[in-house]
């Protein structure tokens, strides 16, 4: 495995090897800044991994780093996205439309990418279903009630030119990477594995410091929570490997990472079938007797999108214990209930 050391080239760039380099771009959200790009560059030209928004500083940053590298536009032969998120893919579609560049995404992305075209006017809508079921209409209210925010509005979306699956490789030149699909995050989330020099680029399968939502796409799957389980132990089946993550630092390895995301959600199924023992019947109710990010904060004092994610993702855990045997459920006027089985 490389040196887990990273050498500043300049303005933000970061060598990871001789031939990859970690270029930040930056991102409209108000909570989420910056997205790590990734550039292989190699004899036959530059793969890019995770291009970020299609948004015209993050293009402008990107094309500068191309150009203190080297390289122009021209000189990129394909485009990879981890997952179709649009802070991963959507620039990428823009430059594949632009400059006819090839696009690469895992298969399992055209389930959302299906349901955006079908209703692209609503903001997360086969989420508010799935909140009145987790006994939470009010939140449902809310999330009906949301419009895209300005920088969310015409964003390239749309199928990419190759569907990637699991085992394939990307031949790069000097750097062959193996798609290893990895569900959970997203149901087509898909990683890169470069055994040569020891580097998997993780998309938000495995960040450094967060956890990762799951689950938070236009389509998910019925048990996301377990895919993204046995995602991780996919990870512990592999050589451990330096740590490439879409957001955060570069140092880290995936099999550290990994266990401790494992541990994480071991901990937090026992105190969820605990709520639940305790009386908690729905995933809302769960939710509420809960805190929330690193700032340890409750339920109401999160916002709408943010309160979303947190009742759906205790909805997959309360699944997860379902299918384990520990939890039984019920439905009540279109509510599902849970109880200790």
């Amino acid at each position: 495995m490389p040196s887990a050391s990273v050498a500043p080239i300049e303005h933000g760039l970061h060598e990871l090897t001789d031939n990859v380099v970690c270029v930040p771009l930056p991102l409209p959200m108000p909570d989420l800044q910056v997205v790590n790009a990734y550039v292989i560059h190699c004899p036959d030209g530059v793969t890019l991994v995770d291009p970020g928004w299609a948004y015209p500083p993050a293009e402008t940053a990107l094309l500068k780093a191309l150009d203190r590298l080297g390289f122009a536009v021209g000189d990129v032969r394909r485009i990879v996205a981890t997952h179709q998120h649009w802070d991963h893919y959507s620039l990428g579609v823009q430059w594949r439309d632009r400059y006819g560049i090839e696009l690469m995404l895992g298969h399992e992305e055209h389930h959302s990418i299906t349901a955006f075209a079908r209703q692209p006017d609503e903001v997360h809508p086969g989420q508010v279903e799935m909140l009145i079921r987790a006994g939470a209409p009010q939140v449902a209210t809310e999330i009906k009630a949301l419009d895209w925010q300005e920088y969310e509005r015409n964003v390239a979306f749309s199928p990419p030119d190759r569907w990637l699956t699991d085992g394939e490789v990307i031949d790069c030149g000097s750097v062959r990477m193996m798609v290893r699909t990895t569900p959970g995050h997203t149901r087509g989330h898909v990683v890169l594995h470069d055994a040569r020099q020891g580097l998997i680029f993780t998309g938000d399968h495995l960040l450094p410091r967060i956890t990762p939502s799951i689950a938070y796409e236009r389509a998910p799957e019925h048990l996301p929570l377990r895919s993204y389980i046995n995602s991780l132990r996919l990870m512990l089946d592999l050589p451990d490997a330096r740590m490439l993550p879409a957001h955060g630092a570069t140092e880290r390895t995936t099999h550290a990472r990994a266990h401790e995301l494992i541990e994480h959600h071991e901990t937090r199924l026992n105190r969820i079938s605990e709520l639940v023992a305790a009386g908690a019947c729905t995933a809302y109710d769960v939710a509420n007797q809960m805190l929330w990010t690193r700032r340890d904060l409750g339920l109401d004092d999160l916002p709408p999108v943010h309160r979303m994610t947190a009742i759906l993702e205790v909805q997959s855990h309360l699944d997860v214990l379902e299918l384990h045997g520990t939890l039984r459920s019920s439905d009540d006027a279109g509510v599902r209930s849970f109880a200790a089985a």
